[in-house]
This record gives structure tokens, C-alpha cells and sequence, in this order.
């Protein structure tokens, strides 16, 4: 599932080429998690401003309203002057005066939503339980671990869950536990600020990571100038079952938790 890094990756890839572009036409393919919200020709003539991001969903904004992209499982955005005719996998093309942006996923978890704005309630269904965004400011040691105190499930629960930070997925959550010295099962409760904020700042520096190498491509991920990221041939643990830790040489081993897959190191990561 494209996470937080490579949900970002794709909003660099094309937020400055589309800015200013002119709708000429939409395609709709088949359906997708969410309905598009409006008639496809109600877009046409509209002109697109600035991309954002808000956890993994991308906010792109028109002058008049907003459509909110959402990647699902197995989704990707691409976007060029010319691109060939839809395959069966791709579900909604945007063609502006600039290029034509399509999401392509084989999956149909993904979405695109359109709301007059981020006020209606649709987008504040979507948004507003969504946990603080890890790289920014508002990252706080201390809220984070006043968030922690108040869960009582293992802390790698707590990061998938996207309610505390946002976007902080399963290959992530393994790196920065690696990195921070802390096991996926440990509870949340229990983990005190020094561990709290260690593990914050763990969060950052493997998203930081994570974002200068493009993301992860663990299948078929690329961003909308068809580039791979190669985070997952630098990660410390995750995807590194019985291979030796890349710091003690343990041999890495894997947990199941809630069905998603833990690697971590014993000695690395005692408690």
C-alpha cells in the first residue's frame, strides 16, 4: 500500500507541471471505493491551483472545489503531455491543457472525490480522524506520548493505526522501531517520553529517508513521472527474515501482527 513517502513522492512528481492547467475533459472507468461526487463534465473548464496532501490522501485544489485522490492498496498516478489509451486498470483520467493525470489501480480501493471544499462533510469524513502529520511541526514528544499513554495495544498497532501520526505504514513502523530500539509488541502504554520521544524522532528520520529515496517500490509503485523509489533496499529489518541484522548480525525475525508482518532484531530491540 503506498504510504506517506510515496504519496508525497507522487504530489512532487507533478504539483508544479499541472499547476495552472485548464480541464479540457474526464474519464471515468470503472467504479472505485467512493462515487466522483459530481457529473465528470462539471470538472471540464475548471482550472487547477496547488497540490496538497493531507496524511495519504492528495488535495488537489480547482477554482471551484476540490478533488481528494486517494491510492488504495495498489494504485499509482501518472501524469504526461501524451499517454496511451486507458488499459482495463486505469479508472479516471483528468485531461487538462497540460497533460493528462490517470490513476491507475488494479485494486479499485482507491478513489477520487470531488467536495466544493475541505468544510463539506464528505472531506471531514475522510480527514478529520486523521492523527498529526509526522513531518511537520506539530510532531510534539510530549503529545505524542500523552497519545501513547492512552492505548493499551502494542505500539506497532498504535503507528499503523494512522490516529496518533498519519501515514506511517507497515514497512516504516518497522524501520523506526528498529532504529528507535524498541519491539513491535511492546504496549503503548508503557513506553515512557525518553522511548516516546526517541521513537518520534526514529518516525522522522526514516519518513526523511524514505522521501529522499523515492519512496518504496515493493511491486509496482512509481510516482507520476514513472520513477521507482529504493527505500526497500535500505531498510534495516523489514523484508530481512533470517538475514543477519545489519548492526549485530542477529539473524532479523519476523512477528505476525493483525495479520500485517513485524521484522525486527532481538538484540536490537530487547523491549
Amino acid at each position: 500500500m503506498p504510504e506517506l513517502p510515496e504519496v508525497e513522492v507522487t504530489r512532487r512528481s507533478f504539483a508544479d507541471r499541472i499547476a495552472g492547467a485548464r480541464v479540457e475533459a474526464v474519464r471515468v472507468g470503472k467504479p472505485l471505493r467512493w462515487p466522483l461526487g459530481c457529473r465528470p463534465d462539471e470538472l471540464v473548464g475548471r482550472h487547477v491551483g496547488s497540490v496538497g496532501r493531507r496524511g495519504k490522501y492528495l488535495l488537489l485544489h480547482l477554482d471551484q472545489g476540490v478533488l481528494l485522490i486517494h491510492l488504495g492498496m495498489s494504485g499509482s498516478l501518472q501524469f504526461a503531455a501524451a499517454l496511451p489509451a486507458p488499459g482495463p486498470h486505469d479508472h479516471f483520467d483528468l485531461c487538462t491543457t497540460l497533460g493528462t493525470l490517470r490513476l491507475h489501480d488494479p485494486r479499485r480501493f482507491g478513489a477520487v472525490v470531488h467536495v466544493p471544499d475541505l468544510d463539506d462533510a464528505r472531506a471531514r469524513k475522510l480527514l478529520d480522524g486523521l492523527g498529526v502529520e509526522p513531518l511537520e511541526s506539530g510532531f510534539d514528544p510530549k503529545l505524542f506520548h500523552q497519545g501513547l499513554r492512552r492505548r493499551k495495544t502494542s505500539i506497532k498497532q498504535v503507528l499503523l493505526s494512522g490516529d496518533l501520526v498519519v501515514g506511517v505504514g507497515n514497512i516504516y513502523a518497522s524501520e523506526a522501531l528498529f532504529l528507535a530500539g524498541i519491539r513491535p509488541t511492546v504496549r503503548a502504554d508503557r513506553i515512557g517520553l525518553a522511548r516516546a520521544s526517541r521513537l518520534r524522532d526514529a518516525v522522522i528520520a526514516v519518513l526523511q529517508r524514505a522521501l529522499a529515496l523515492g519512496g518504496s517500490t515493493l511491486k509496482d509503485f512509481s510516482a507520476a513521472d514513472g520513477q521507482s523509489g529504493y527505500f526497500q533496499m535500505d531498510a534495516m529489518v523489514y523484508g530481512r527474515e533470517g538475514l543477519p541484522c545489519r548492526q549485530c548480525g542477529t539473524p532479523v525475525r519476523l512477528l505476525r501482527q493483525g495479520q500485517r508482518a513485524s521484522y525486527f532484531c532481538s538484540s536490537c530491540q530487547k523491549a
